[in-house]
């Protein structure tokens, strides 16, 4: 990566609200899952291990930042799904499972896609309150 789309990518996420750090977490824990199950077929463990570990960063950085006193019940079932999650790429890892990559991604693109209709709707509430 250039320095100058570093130097962008750190602005945007210095200057991004909760709710959009949060959809970029989801944005690269997807991708970095793509790329790991691309390298298990392509046989290039190295980058399969550089990508899983950058899937694990995410969701333990995910599940660290869940407030357990706020919503007891919507955290307990986040934290059983990235648990789930890291499971399943400790399999990936160990076996060449891309199977188990499969079922990561297919979790987090569902939650991904609830938590866009979520912020959509924070911010139709937002507008409103505003007028």
């Amino acid at each position: 990566m250039s320095y100058g789309a570093k130097s962008y990518k750190s602005t945007s996420i210095q200057t991004a609200t909760p709710e959009q750090v949060l959809l970029m977490l989801y944005e690269g824990a997807i991708k970095a899952t793509k790329l790991a199950k691309l390298a298990i077929e392509k046989k290039n463990m190295a980058e399969k291990g550089k990508q899983i570990g950058k899937v694990h960063d995410i969701l333990m950085e995910l599940s660290n930042t869940l407030d357990h006193s706020k919503s007891p019940d919507v955290s307990g079932q986040l934290s059983s799904l990235y648990d789930f999650c890291i499971a399943q790429l400790f399999k990936a890892n160990m076996e060449n499972d891309a199977n188990s990559l499969d079922s990561v991604v297919k979790v987090l693109t569902t939650l991904y896609e609830g938590w866009v209709s979520a912020v959509q709707e924070i911010r139709k509430t937002a507008k409103k309150e505003k007028t």
